[in-house]
């Protein structure tokens, strides 16, 4: 799957030789939390990327190993419910695991880690990045490819499959409770997932994959999300320093969606265009201006 993955990217970013890689897990409450973690294990500094709805580390491979290549250390959990994350009871995860997890799992990469840590959020990876940051004073910046926040019905149009499916779902889900909250749907039902990727070929995969965007989640989960709002607003994030690295041709969440939580965010704020690529950059230069992006993100 990984190389799948990888043969998205155009040829001549492919990186040659591909850096190392390994599986680790980690123990997390009662769940075993798979972690690719790619690079050089004594680079000095480090990235924790987090993936969004559809993504898990298999599908985050092509950015980790082009980030790599830059001299740094990633690592890339599956987050609970995708990839080869093994949850006990897969209908009772909610989006605040994710929240819990991602907190955690940074505060564990920053202890240890002596150097820099960037956090990466890739989609909703985004806000999952910016709440963890923020809730843990464990990353020197975060880097964001979207920043899509729930309580905005602008966003919850673009993230639902259909208008009217979007003025429904929140109000529906809401009343999901008892065992309806823990019944697990496809992705494809709820999300626009076919606006995930502008290449024809990568859409196919990803909504196939039964690891990521054709996966099932549970009701709850997604009343969650959808319920879902920062600890600190981002009025009042003073710290890290944000910069959101969006897609210019995104036909799911496009720049309109996310600028207005990134406007409102009080700490030093860069805003990068990736030039001509989707949702799930694969396109050239928006694909190089990630990376970019992220390594000069890196404090020196």
């Amino acid at each position: 799957m990984h190389e799948r993955y990888l043969n998205a990217l155009p040829a001549a970013l492919r990186p040659d030789p591909l850096p190392s890689r390994e599986s680790t897990w980690w123990r997390w409450r009662d769940t075993d939390v798979h972690v690719e973690r790619v690079g050089d294990p004594q680079a000095a500094a480090r990235v924790l990327f987090l993936h969004g709805l559809g993504g898990h580390a298999a599908a985050m491979w092509p950015y980790a190993a082009l980030l790599a290549g830059r001299g740094l250390r990633v690592a890339v959990p599956d987050l609970p419910g995708f990839g080869r994350t093994r949850v006990p009871r897969p209908g009772a995860v909610r989006y605040a695991d994710w929240v819990a997890m991602a907190c955690d799992l940074l505060r564990a990469e920053r202890a240890a880690h002596a150097g820099p840590l960037v956090v990466v959020g890739a989609s909703m990876g985004g806000m999952l990045a910016y709440d963890a940051a923020t809730r843990t004073g464990a990353a020197d910046r975060v880097v964001a490819t979207c920043l899509p926040d729930p309580r905005d019905a602008a966003v919850r149009r673009r993230m639902a499959r259909s208008p009217l499916l979007s003025a429904a779902a929140r109000p529906a889900l809401r009343a999901v409770a008892g065992p309806l909250a823990g019944v697990r749907v496809p992705l494809r039902w709820l999300t626009n997932m076919r606006a995930i990727s502008n290449e024809p070929g990568l859409a196919d995969l990803i909504a196939g994959d039964r690891r990521g965007g054709g996966n099932r989640m549970p009701l709850g989960f997604l009343r969650d999300l959808l319920d879902s709002a920062p600890a600190l607003e981002p009025e009042r994030a003073t710290s890290p320093g944000f910069v959101l690295a969006h897609p210019g041709d995104d036909r799911w969440t496009p720049l309109a969606v996310s600028l207005p939580f990134f406007e409102r965010i009080a700490a030093p704020k860069e805003l990068v265009v990736l030039e001509g690529a989707g949702h799930f950059p694969v396109e050239r230069p928006g694909v190089e201006r990630l990376v970019d992006a992220v390594a000069a993100a890196v404090p020196h």
